[in-house]
C-alpha cells in the first residue's frame, strides 16, 4: 500500500504543480485500464468503457494496491485539472508488451515470462494486451489532437493467454516451454 499509493498520487501531483507553474499547456498521463475496469457495480453485460472507474472502497477492501493508487492518481488529476484550469487527458493501456528499451524484464513484461514458465496457470484465461507501440502513439495522438478531452483507453482486442502462448511457441520453437 505505502510502496504504491503515496507515490503515485504524490508523484502525479508534484508533476501537475510544476507543469502548472511551466506553464504547460496540455498534460497527457499515462494511466491504466486498472483504474477502469475493477467495479463490481458495473452493469453486467456493459462494455467497460472510459465512463467506468475502478471502486476506490472494493480496491482497497480487496487491497488491490496497484489499481487503487492508479485509480486515486487519475482523480486527483483531473480534480486538480478542473481547479487548476490545467489541461489533462490520460490514455489507460491495458497489459504493455513489445520491445524493451532496459535489458530487464519490467512488470508487464514478467507476467508473460510467468506464463510462459508455468509460474501461473493459464486455462482459459484472457487478458487484454497492447503493443507499446501503439501505446506510444496513441499519446502523441492525444498530445496533438487539441480537441480531445478526458480519457481514453488504448488496448487490443482480448486475447485467450493460451494463443499467445501458441503464437509465441510457433515464432519460437527452440524455447523450452512449461507444460502448464
Amino acid at each position: 500500500q505505502a510502496n504504491l499509493i503515496a507515490p503515485a498520487v504524490t508523484g502525479t501531483m508534484n508533476v501537475l504543480k510544476a507543469c502548472s507553474e511551466a506553464k504547460v499547456k496540455r498534460v497527457v498521463m499515462v494511466s491504466s485500464v486498472a483504474a477502469v475496469m475493477t467495479n463490481p457495480s458495473w452493469p453486467e453485460g456493459k462494455p467497460m468503457d472510459e465512463d467506468c472507474w475502478s471502486d476506490v472502497d472494493y480496491c482497497r477492501t480487496t487491497e488491490n494496491w496497484y489499481y487503487l493508487s492508479k485509480t486515486l492518481a487519475e482523480l486527483q488529476a483531473f480534480d486538480y485539472a478542473k481547479r487548476s484550469g490545467l489541461d489533462v487527458v490520460t490514455v489507460c493501456p491495458s497489459l504493455v508488451i513489445g520491445p524493451l528499451l532496459q535489458p530487464t524484464v519490467n512488470a508487464s513484461s514478467s507476467v508473460i515470462v510467468d506464463f510462459l514458465k508455468g509460474d501461473n496457470e493459464v486455462k482459459s484465461k484472457i487478458r487484454n494486451f497492447v503493443d507499446v507501440r501503439d501505446v506510444a502513439d496513441a499519446l502523441i495522438l492525444v498530445y496533438e489532437t487539441p480537441e480531445v478531452s478526458g480519457r481514453y483507453i488504448c488496448s487490443s482486442h482480448a486475447r485467450k493467454v493460451s494463443d499467445v502462448i501458441d503464437l509465441l511457441k510457433s515464432m519460437y520453437p527452440a524455447y523450452k516451454f512449461a507444460n502448464k
